[in-house]
């Protein structure tokens, strides 16, 4: 390729580029740490000097979309090419400086530059995100790209017909996943749609249903209902396959030869309303108020501790009790683990979040789905959690618990995804429990990913982890203080 890459490319990230850098529809179903976004930027990148675009629509969740601006366009896209980057913020919370650079886009259509637009895909449930990256896609040749297209799979969802409808204005298609099927087959048809409707040979949802499930009339409340069987729901799997596979590029991480054998990832989680309240006030005055009980700290390393806390969505107060903030992280979690492909291990440093994590598990995946690992783990119990894991025929695909318990001396080599749903400050604790997974058994590459909330303790801590900083021991006093 004579085009100029900013980052060498793997071999995956080249063979995925020659399949799909001039189509007009593509899907790269690429599991998490194989590098899609970069194969996306490239792509793009590729587009534009060839003078086919000169703008693009990045969608992508909530905690990934941020990441776009801040880490994979700066990593990615050459410096040969000229570049406006923008971020979608919702009117609710837009600040005259946000307007202004936002009425930047349509300032002038015609400069050279490339113009990126990164948008949040909950801004598509209502009219203002749709109705402005409608105004995008008329004023650019443009690529519209979905980051984590199952977030689309739902064909009746506001989001997904109000993405489908604007999708035909856009030159170009893509879109990005790892797991493109989490609970049917039948999840395949809205990202599709996106594309092209054509792709699949259907022009609506019923008619795909019908062809690739099984399906049984149910009454209810006296009428007739269609539902998918509840076993053997599905049919000729292998035709769609073959269709698929014609728009597609599917590469897992053990295809991956070349690639380093950690891959790190971050996952941005935002502080709610309430959050917000508390962590500021424990940052400035040491103490917060919640439901009339007060939290105060007398040292600042306690102080650290109950930021973390607040972060992660509770707070123990003076009285011994623990107050749950509303918070996103465990939706964030949850959104993750769709995505994954295989075992994970999920650490977690309070009790209360390995709780909430479990009962949130069961209640999606199954009983059997999962198994823990700490404290309040019986000690006869915890071998048996092992042994359950590490069986490739085993249900349980979540291994649940905290690096102080769980992370010396056990071998859990059966998952290569590691999710920190939040941090201990011990960098020993740290590097033992990513070694868990990564040690001799080990075939595959591991995935380690990081849920954090920016411009809090969470960034500092993850940040002074991988500059391998003990906080604890060497962060100390005033130092720390400032640290804060």
């Amino acid at each position: 390729m004579d085009y100029k890459f900013k980052t060498t490319p793997y071999q995956h990230q080249l063979d995925a580029l020659e399949k799909c850098s001039k189509k007009r529809d593509y899907a790269l179903f690429c599991e998490m740490g194989t590098g899609k976004s970069k194969i996306l930027l490239d792509n793009i990148g590729m587009l534009y000097d060839e003078g086919r675009i000169n703008g693009a629509i990045i969608v992508a969740p909530k905690g990934v979309y941020k990441n776009w601006i801040v880490q994979e366009i700066p990593t990615h896209l050459p410096d040969h090419i000229l570049c406006r980057t923008f971020q979608w913020v919702a009117p609710s919370s837009r600040t005259k400086q946000d307007q202004e650079l936002l009425d930047q886009l349509y300032a002038d259509t015609r400069d050279p530059a490339l113009t990126l637009f990164v948008m949040n895909v909950e801004a598509f449930s209502s009219a203002p995100g749709t109705e402005e990256a409608e105004k995008f896609l008329s004023a650019y040749n443009s690529m519209f790209a979905i980051d984590e297209s199952t977030t689309i799979k739902s064909p009746g969802v506001q989001r997904t017909l109000n993405i489908v409808r604007i999708s035909r204005m856009a030159k170009y298609r893509r879109i990005m996943t790892g797991s493109p099927v989490t609970k049917s087959p039948l999840d395949l048809y809205s990202q599709c749609e996106f594309l092209d409707p054509e792709l699949l040979g259907h022009s609506s949802f019923y008619t795909f249903r019908a062809r690739y499930a099984n399906m049984q009339t149910i009454n209810v409340g006296g009428r007739p209902l269609s539902i998918v069987r509840p076993h053997n729901s599905y049919r000729n799997l292998g035709e769609l396959s073959d269709i698929v596979s014609k728009f597609s590029y599917r590469i897992l991480k053990e295809d991956c030869l070349d690639l380093p054998d950690k891959v790190y990832e971050k996952r941005i989680v935002e502080l709610s309303p309430e959050q917000q309240r508390a962590y500021t006030s424990m940052r400035r005055l040491a103490l917060a108020e919640l439901g009339g009980e007060v939290c105060s700290t007398v040292s600042v390393l306690t102080q650290l501790l109950r930021l973390h806390q607040i972060t992660c969505g509770h707070l123990k107060t003076d009285e011994g009790n623990i107050k749950v903030l509303k918070n996103n992280r465990l939706k964030e979690l949850m959104s993750v683990l769709e995505e994954c492909e295989g075992k994970v291990i999920i650490w977690a440093n309070y009790v209360q979040d390995l709780e909430t994590i479990s009962k949130e598990i069961e209640k999606t995946f199954g009983p059997n789905s999962y198994c823990t690992y700490y404290g309040k783990t019986k000690q006869e119990q915890r071998q048996k959690n092992i042994t359950r894991f590490q069986d490739k025929e085993s249900e349980t695909r979540f291994f649940i618990g905290n690096t102080q318990t769980g992370g010396y001396g056990i071998t859990l080599t059966a998952a290569s995804t590691v999710v920190y749903y939040s941090n201990n400050y011990d960098l020993e604790k740290r590097l033992q429990s990513e070694d868990r997974a990564h040690r001799i058994g080990q075939v595959n590459k591991v995935t380690y990913i990081d849920l954090i909330c920016e411009n809090t303790v969470d960034e500092k801590i993850v940040k002074a982890l991988k500059s391998k900083i003990n906080i604890a021991n060497e962060i100390l006093g005033e130092e720390l203080r400032e640290w804060l």
